[in-house]
């Protein structure tokens, strides 16, 4: 959508070019009626109203107690996949959009829940290592700890090997690394400040809004990828498929992993949806692993503490086998395989092995701690 279209105005887009901040709160009113009238009489917003009330929140030109009550209104409604749609489009619009970098396979977007993890350990950073030393480029994102769950951050975890991303204080910085690194995690705090001002009415409403979905969703990057999405309920998948099919995005994996993220269980068997969008149509393809066929099976590591598992992660990264190292292969070895890296899902698990193993891990970790040296 373009920006011309997110300009906030619901009904006539005409005569709104000197508005005053009372102005957007009346529309937002309209907006916020729409939404929040009950079970009976409540009403789905279009794409273009829904993209319209996500920037009047983002630019706080709605008032607090508007925002607040949008948000509790939605999250009782439930968003539609047309309302979310509408939201991805004002991300799009107003957040950081890494340019496309040259590669042979498609970029991979994890998209995990900004508020962290509380019970199971974190493994898709080292996922991302392994997906990077492939030369399969990835792309994380996400903030400091933050409402409901206020979890062990992907920040917290990429800082404590050295990684300073907070050090990076402009996109083309981070830009910068991408290309050279084919690694790249885009901090909410510093580069779309918009929404981390949201931060603070999550935590007034004690609730998470249909924002945190949105940002299971959203890629910040501008090209050819594979837009991972974690979920807990499978209602949540089924409005992120009807919402990408609007969108038209045309590679999407869809994910029940651990605590909503793009973190595949050893613990049962894993439930994945693999989407492609052909003619407009949406074709999914069910996918069922079952670890203990490949050999994975065991239990999910927990998280006992920063400390612990980043000892953890460098043992892994080492070349030393643990449960951490485990994890990173069954996950590495289907993401691989998701991308065309390899041929079967057994070769990514054989690939990720033999990186761990070997070293590649460890020389792009180095590589991107240096980079972000460099620049910062």
């Amino acid at each position: 959508m373009s920006k011309d279209l997110l300009t906030p105005k619901a009904h006539s887009r005409e005569g709104y070019a000197n508005r005053s901040l009372k102005d957007y709160q009346v529309q937002f009113r309209d907006l916020l009626k729409k939404v929040g009238s009950g079970t009976h009489t409540s009403k789905s917003l279009s794409r273009e109203e829904s993209a319209i009330a996500t920037e009047m929140m983002l630019r706080e030109q709605a008032s607090p107690a508007q925002i607040g009550a949008f948000m509790i209104a939605q999250r009782i409604k439930r968003p539609t996949p047309t309302e979310l749609a509408g939201m991805l489009d004002t991300y799009d619009s107003m957040g950081p959009m890494l340019r496309e970098v040259d590669s042979v396979y498609p970029v991979t977007v994890f998209s995990n829940p900004y508020d962290g993890r509380s019970r199971t350990a974190p493994i898709n950073p080292l996922t991302a290592l392994i997906l990077s030393a492939a030369d399969c480029p990835v792309v994380l994102h996400g903030s400091g700890r933050m409402p409901t769950k206020y979890g062990l951050t992907t920040l917290e975890i990429l800082e404590g090997l050295g990684q300073g991303w907070h050090q990076l204080k402009t996109l083309e910085q981070v830009q910068t690394v991408f290309e050279q690194t084919g690694f790249a995690f885009v901090y909410q705090a510093t580069h779309f400040p918009e929404a981390e001002a949201m931060v603070a009415y999550r935590e007034q409403i004690g609730k998470r809004p249909t924002l945190a979905t949105v940002e299971i969703m959203w890629s910040p990057y501008r090209g050819k990828s594979n837009v991972v999405s974690g979920y807990v309920h499978p209602p949540t998948e089924e409005r992120t498929q009807l919402a990408f099919t609007e969108r038209g995005t045309d590679f999407i994996t869809t994910v029940k992993g651990l605590e909503g993220s793009c973190d595949i269980s050893r613990d049962r068997t894993a439930i994945i949806s693999l989407n492609h969008l052909e003619s407009g149509q949406l074709k999914t393809e069910r996918l069922l692993l079952h670890p203990r066929d490949y050999g994975f099976d065991g239990p999910d590591p927990s998280l006992t503490g920063l400390g612990p598992l980043l000892e953890d992660y460098a043992d892994a990264i080492a070349g030393q086998q643990n449960e951490i190292s485990r994890s990173a292969i069954w996950n590495s070895g289907f993401y691989l395989w998701r991308v065309g890296r390899v041929a079967s899902i057994e070769d990514g698990f054989a690939w990720a092995q033999a990186s761990l193993k070997n070293e590649p891990v460890e020389e792009k970790l180095q590589q991107i701690k240096a980079v972000i040296d460099q620049l910062s």
